[in-house]
């Protein structure tokens, strides 16, 4: 479904003290929330590796826009970043020379994070110049001040120079700025090249496993092929006996033939 939710919220001159963000604090991640913040990093980086595309993925790197309040910032999930950047970085800072703001920004929706998540978020992504923001919710977490929600799935976009909520709902969804389909599948949210999910932009882990999978096939039917080659020589091979076996008999009964004539011959004469 499309959302009419109204835009975020721009910035006042002077950021709420939530806008500001605590270095070395470290908000604790359960098991659930870190596999699917795995597999939309994990996914990413594939896709950049695969694409060769001019990008950096990072995983809880804060992101900062304002230089004249550098604790001012958010801490996405996950983001793709392009141009790409150096590794290693603590923050992402876009008044750097050649830094731009992230092309996606997800957050994967927690209990501890749930009210961040749907209340300041989205106007700290607008705020940063984020050209489009993820929210993921499967377990339900978070609910706006007017009750709605919560949703499984959130996608925000910068449009006309306005942060604004374009879809809420269960998926499938288009993400516009990476001409991909957003797809639940389980408690995960995928990356795909349709809308129906048939075509999933792969992990690492299961491009590997894939080319494993390819490559025990071609082991098998390369084996089962030197098998064939084997038995069809063996075969030619039991063939050719056969044949000669077949002439040696053959080239003694002419000669047994003959010996016998012969021997008639020789009666008769006699």
């Amino acid at each position: 479904m499309r959302s009419s939710a109204p835009a975020a919220q721009e910035p006042d001159a002077f950021p709420p003290e939530h806008w500001y963000l605590s270095d070395g604090f470290s908000m604790p991640v359960s098991t659930d929330t870190q596999r699917r913040e795995d597999a939309v990093r994990q996914t990413f980086e594939a896709r950049v590796a695969r694409t060769g595309s001019d990008a950096s993925i990072h995983a809880n790197v804060a992101l900062r826009w304002d230089r004249s309040r550098p604790s001012v910032g958010v801490d996405p999930n996950v983001m793709w970043v392009e141009p790409r950047l150096p590794k290693g970085l603590r923050s992402v800072l876009t008044w750097e020379p050649g830094v731009k703001p992230p092309r996606v920004a997800v957050e994967v929706v927690s209990r501890e994070t749930a009210h961040k998540d749907y209340h300041h978020g989205p106007s700290k992504y607008g705020a940063s110049g984020t050209r489009e923001l993820w929210v993921f919710d499967p377990e339900g977490f978070g609910r706006t001040e007017g009750g709605d929600g919560p949703w499984v799935l959130q996608v925000w976009r910068r449009q006309r120079g306005r942060f604004v909520r374009v879809y809420v709902g269960d998926g499938p969804v288009r993400s516009a700025v990476l001409d991909a389909w957003l797809v639940v599948v389980g408690d995960l949210l995928r990356v795909a090249d349709d809308r129906e999910g048939k075509v999933l932009w792969p992990t690492a882990a299961e491009e590997r496993d894939a080319a494993r999978a390819e490559a025990e096939q071609e082991a098998i039917a390369r084996t089962a092929a030197e098998t064939r080659a084997v038995d069809e020589a063996a075969a030619r091979v039991a063939a050719e006996a056969r044949a000669v076996d077949e002439a040696a008999a053959r080239i003694a009964a002419e000669a047994r033939v003959k010996e016998l004539e012969a021997l008639l011959a020789q009666q008769r004469r006699g």
